[in-house]
């Protein structure tokens, strides 16, 4: 299985549960499941967190490679319906729809979609109702499944294990 993850995933990581010099062991297990093949994330996210200046930045940058591109026809078709999904769904408004729809996570999800990933995210749903547009209301809407970083790290039986 795939996972596909959301810019918050590493942003959550760095400045809280997972910072680099507390847990590098994170870190590392992150580039050993790239290297497998088991995780991944989009272009788009790499340039939302390349941006920053800080070591998340600097550590995005190194790997370059882990995140793909969402150019090919099939992706862009999924995101196409996603994009009319966001617009014409009678509970979202602005300045959330545009907000959503300006940033990686409407690609992430149509990536995700064609790979038949697991999205990544520390986003929650929202009820029914909401204006807001979250990443889980959408990957529920266009049968994408999706988790949170506690939840893939059980599901890989990671193990953060301090020696001595």
């Amino acid at each position: 299985m795939i996972y596909l993850l959301d810019a918050n995933v590493y942003i959550e990581a760095k400045n809280r549960y997972y910072r680099m010099t507390v847990c590098p062991g994170f870190w590392e297990w992150m580039d050993l499941q790239f290297t497998f093949g088991h995780l991944g994330s989009i272009r788009m996210v790499f340039d939302e967190l390349s941006k920053s200046g800080d070591e998340l930045s600097e550590w995005v940058k190194a790997r370059q490679p882990h995140f793909i591109e969402v150019d090919d026809g099939a992706t862009q078709e999924v995101f196409a319906k996603i994009a009319q999904f966001v617009v014409e769904y009678p509970d979202y408004t602005e300045p959330y729809t545009s907000s959503f729809l300006a940033v990686a996570d409407p690609w992430l999800i149509a990536k995700a979609k064609i790979l038949g990933a697991t999205v990544v995210t520390h986003e929650v749903p929202v009820p029914p109702g909401s204006k807001k547009v979250k990443v889980p209301n959408i990957c529920r809407e266009f049968g994408v499944d999706f988790c949170n970083t506690f939840d893939l790290l059980e599901s890989m039986t990671a193990q953060f294990v301090l020696r001595n």
